[in-house]
């Protein structure tokens, strides 16, 4: 029989080799997904284009990267502003929750900033009373019956308030945007739309045999203007 000094003196056994492996990739895991959260929340973030309401310019089936840290750092989910950088400007295609529905995210260009004054006449982009060049404008059907057009193609003026940005689609005979729903605060907006890093033609079949010709190859890379 073993004294009591003799089993307090044992060395006490190492951990098995398995769990050693186990708790450092535990361990990796945890900080890559922590880093990967921080690079979604303040940095970039992967979206997709699922409709037409920004043709020609973004087409269904594009996935594009947002440059989250250009506005500025924000807290997730309340937007409060916390590091200032720079604002959205005329043009910028900005990524944003959807002001009626802030769960489901919207991709428009801006059009009108804080006090501006927005009308649309005939189509025409006015903001100030002065007609402003418009060169990612697209149109998909002539002047309609004025009994149909309503805020399309005649709109305004409105002016936008503080703190907030009138956002339009490049389709815009088929855009449902600021015309219709009202301006985006800018703890909405998510950040600004720069390159497409996938593109393809979901019209097209994947599973077929010709499935790489559905890819947009000459679109991967391109940058948003």
């Amino acid at each position: 029989m073993k004294t009591g000094e003799e089993t307090a003196g044992k060395p006490k056994q190492a951990p098995a080799d398995w769990w050693i492996k186990f708790r450092e990739l535990a361990e990796a895991l945890v900080i890559a997904v922590i880093i990967a959260l921080f690079i979604r929340a303040f940095v970039v973030q992967a979206f997709k284009i699922p409709s037409g309401s920004m043709l020609p310019t973004l087409q269904i089936g594009d996935h594009l990267l947002v440059n989250r840290f250009i506005y500025g750092i924000r807290l997730p989910f309340t937007g409060t502003l916390l590091i200032p950088v720079s604002e959205p400007k005329r043009d910028d295609v900005v990524v944003f929750r959807f002001p009626p529905s802030p769960d489901t995210d919207y991709i428009k260009r801006v059009i009108g900033l804080p006090g501006d004054t927005v009308e649309i006449r005939d189509k025409v982009v006015y903001i100030n009373g002065e007609k402003v060049a418009d060169p990612h404008a697209h149109f998909t059907d002539g002047m309609t019956p004025d009994i149909t057009r309503g805020r399309r193609d005649e709109f305004g003026p409105v002016t936008v308030p503080p703190g907030h940005l009138f956002v339009m689609g490049d389709n815009r005979d088929n855009s449902y945007d600021s015309r219709f729903w009202g301006f985006v605060p800018d703890k909405n907006v998510l950040g600004k739309a720069f390159i497409l890093y996938w593109s393809w033609n979901i019209d097209k079949n994947l599973l077929s045999p010709e499935r790489f010709s559905s890819i947009r190859w000459s679109r991967i890379g391109d940058l948003i203007h």
